[in-house]
């Protein structure tokens, strides 16, 4: 199979470098090129090197960083997977999926435009055919957004609990790791023996994003999910993994063991296709008190190309007509660099690209 080029945009970043790392040895996927600012121009990638927990083979480490040239990768590559900030996204990806790009951002820029969805393909598989509205699908450009990555993590959990039971209300605390702040992220002497009670514009973010991916697309308008979600976010001194606590009511009230099954048990279209990036079990349940914990459990899921990828989840309790549980996520995997890849794997099996 003739794999499809893509350019890896935001290459001297977090969000980019894990785009490489899920790149090597991909069986679809083959990179065109690394591009960042111009400062970066001309460097290697070891040379800017953030991931800490991955060995980068040697050739992708001597990849040169180009400064982005937007004709140029219009011409030459199918696919951009774009970590660039939010602030330059909006143009960028913008321009490229009118050069005939499809466009795969871990960028919050486009994600409440009119035809653009926030793809996790186990929530919401059938918001992806949105991209066949957008005005510049007739070329073959087009954009896809992921979730926030403290919206990932609870989305799945929700998805298989709404499916089952239905939602009437949803509850979130969250406490981020530092690298959801890219890097160098939150400064030591803030962070460290801290926590910080406050991420900008994150709360709002959740409430919209959630009801978003959990709603519906039809006749060309997505319609946000009815129940009520209420988040407060905070940061805490863990490099990576996200927990987030949920408070949860049901329309339907399962017992605690009825829910840990469905959790178990609930599979997506990534699952029954076999997508290189899906994990085996996108949610993977713990019935120790004390999990899930991002030391632990931040790269859960198999098989090896997708560790990182599965949600944990732990602690189910059940209060009156409420359910309380505990979820985890690696945040710049599932829900950064991993939920675009595989957002990408999706397009592909669907004949997108």
């Amino acid at each position: 199979m003739n794999k499809t080029r893509v350019a890896v945009l935001g290459a001297t970043g977090m969000i980019g470098q894990r785009f490489v790392q899920m790149l090597e040895g991909h069986p679809y996927f083959e990179i065109e090129g690394l591009y960042a600012s111009e400062r970066s121009d001309g460097k290697r990638l070891r040379d800017v090197l953030k991931v800490r927990d991955y060995p980068y083979k040697e050739e992708t480490l001597d990849l040169k960083i180009e400064a982005m040239d937007l004709k140029r990768i219009s011409k030459n590559a199918r696919v951009a997977l774009s970590g660039i900030p939010s602030d330059l996204a909006g143009k960028t990806e913008t321009e490229l999926a009118e050069g005939g790009v499809a466009v795969f951002t871990n960028a919050g820029a486009h994600r409440m435009d009119r035809n653009v969805s926030i793809l996790i393909p186990e929530v919401n598989p059938t918001h992806i055919e949105s991209v066949r509205d957008q005005a510049t699908f007739k070329d073959g450009g087009f954009i896809v957004t992921n979730a926030n990555c403290s919206s990932t993590g609870i989305a799945i959990p929700l998805a298989a609990i709404r499916d089952a039971y239905g939602l009437e209300f949803v509850s979130v605390s969250t406490y981020q790791a530092l690298s959801g702040a890219g890097y160098p992220g939150v400064p030591s002497l803030d962070a460290v023996g801290n926590v910080i009670p406050f991420i900008n514009n994150e709360e709002e973010k959740m409430e919209t994003e959630i009801a978003k991916m959990l709603g519906t697309y039809e006749n060309k308008e997505f319609n946000f999910a009815k129940f009520r979600v209420l988040a407060n976010c905070a940061r805490v001194p863990v490099i990576d993994g996200h927990l987030e606590s949920l408070v949860i009511k049901t329309k339907t009230a399962p017992s605690v063991d009825e829910l840990a099954e469905t959790l178990r048990k609930f599979r997506g279209e990534p699952q029954t296709l076999k997508l290189p990036g899906a994990p085996d079990d996108p949610i993977m349940v713990r019935s120790e008190m004390n999990r899930p914990q991002p030391a632990l459990d931040a790269l859960a899921g198999t098989p090896e190309r997708a560790k990182g990828m599965s949600v944990t989840v732990g602690r189910i309790r059940k209060n009156d007509e409420y359910h309380k549980l505990f979820v985890l996520s690696h945040n710049t995997l599932r829900g950064g660099a991993g939920g675009s890849i595989l957002n990408a794997e999706f397009a592909k099996a669907k004949g997108l690209l």
